[in-house]
């Protein structure tokens, strides 16, 4: 494992079927290294159709590059490629800390960056992402307590716990459900406290939910569509 101070986390969610033709675009724009996963709005049916979002299934695309090479495209998606993203959706960076050696040399082999852009990268936050695990089944429940405290909607994909069972008698949990959703919540850094904290406080590991939360600064986010 290398360490890497110059690389940043793409992560897009858009409309379902639309992340293909959104990989192509990234790789127009010499973004070369993705990830493809199938997730799940949290946006009622009524909000969706008020927003002409269409159905609330998501294609998420984790995109890893250079960060003057993430924020090029960010900035290019926010200016003359507006309109050119398939779907409604948002895209932000996050910072890497590390990456392994054999994909970071091959992006820096890759990697185009328009002159000028190679600029050290202010590191402005104003928006964080929140992740939430949570037992299935209570997505809903979390959501609306998030929303309660200022959140606008998640994102939610599946997932397994894979942890040491001595984890649940340490913390004191009496069940420990191996099936596990995540939730996206994209939300300003002046709400990000008061969202986390309001859905610990009401799901938290010791209740039937079940949920852990943590977050992450975004360096830069954009809207699709």
């Amino acid at each position: 494992m290398k360490r890497q101070e110059q690389l940043s986390l793409i992560m897009s969610i858009v409309e379902r079927g639309s992340g293909g033709k959104l990989v192509k675009l990234y790789n127009k724009n010499h973004i070369f290294t993705h990830i493809r996963f199938e997730g799940q709005g949290t946006a009622t049916s009524e909000i969706l159709d008020i927003l002409g979002l269409g159905g609330s299934e998501k294609d998420i695309i984790w995109s890893v590059a250079t960060r003057p090479a993430a924020r090029a495209l960010l900035e290019k998606l926010d200016d003359e490629l507006r309109g050119e993203a398939p779907g409604r959706g948002i895209a932000f960076a996050v910072r890497l800390s590390a990456l392994s050696s054999l994909v970071a040399a091959f992006i820096g082999m890759k990697t185009r960056v328009e002159e000028g852009t190679e600029e050290a990268m202010e590191n402005q936050q104003k928006s964080s992402m929140i992740l939430v695990t949570v037992n299935q089944g209570f997505t809903g429940t979390v959501m609306d307590t998030a929303r309660k405290a200022g959140a606008r909607g998640g994102t939610i994909i599946k997932g397994r716990w894979a942890g040491d069972e001595s984890f649940a008698q340490t913390a004191g949990i009496t069940t420990l459900q191996a099936e596990k959703e995540l939730i996206f919540i994209v939300a300003p850094m002046e709400q990000r406290n008061r969202i986390m904290d309001a859905i610990a406080k009401e799901h938290g590991l010791r209740t039937e939910a079940g949920a852990m939360v943590m977050a992450v600064g975004v360096e830069q986010l954009v809207h699709l569509g």
